[in-house]
């Protein structure tokens, strides 16, 4: 099946701008942009993610499901997919388009109540567009600290930021995390940065790209 041509989608993401709009004025605090992620930054998150590990692949802060949509071109199915999501707006929206997947309404940052119907199901991957930067750095580090814990020896947090440094502050990281930072993509509005967290190996010194 052929996908859909460029004047096909153009007004899903008008639609999708829309709402972004609306959801960024109704509660800003919760909403990290203005717009859906563009289509060369979901591309770069999606990368990131083995679709070859076994395990749950969860996505926080899908919006209006753009990074989804990558996430299952580079060949996630959708029965693995968790998107959890604040806005029940969005959780609608995503579950008429991406069903078997299944959407989690609640917060992300309460991982163990928001994530309690999955706590005996293998994660491999987070991946992450939430507004990490408007939270202050013990909430981003204890994100991270409990996402790992429901993962995989090998898994990996993906997050994406507008800013110039790791969104996770690294000084939580040595010895316990490693941080690598992708290059730019100018390609998006605003210019953003794919960062990836994984496990250190004990044997190594903890790097920071």
């Amino acid at each position: 099946m052929q996908g859909r041509s460029a004047d096909e989608r153009r007004p899903a993401k008008l639609g999708d701008a829309a709402r972004f709009l609306r959801s960024l004025a109704a509660k800003p605090h919760l909403t990290g942009a203005v717009a859906p992620s563009g289509r060369a930054l979901a591309r770069a998150m999606a990368a990131a993610v083995d679709p070859h590990v076994p395990g749950l692949i969860v996505e926080l802060g899908p919006g209006t499901g753009p990074v989804t949509r990558a996430l299952i071109e580079r060949g996630v199915e959708r029965r693995r997919l968790v998107l959890v999501e604040y806005n029940p707006a969005f959780c609608r929206l995503l579950e008429s388009r991406f069903a078997p997947a299944r959407v989690a309404e609640g917060d992300a940052y309460d991982l163990e109540r928001t994530l309690a119907a999955f706590a005996g199901e293998t994660t491999a991957a987070f991946v992450s567009s939430l507004p990490l930067l408007i939270q202050p750095p013990h909430r981003r580090e204890r994100l991270l600290e409990d996402a790992f814990a429901r993962m995989s020896e090998g898994g990996v947090f993906v997050q994406f930021t507008y800013g110039l440094v790791s969104p996770i502050p690294l000084r939580a990281l040595p010895g316990r995390y490693r941080a690598k930072g992708g290059a730019p993509i100018w390609l998006n509005l605003p210019p953003a940065r794919v960062w990836t967290y994984r496990r250190s190996d004990p044997s190594r010194p903890a790097r920071h790209a």
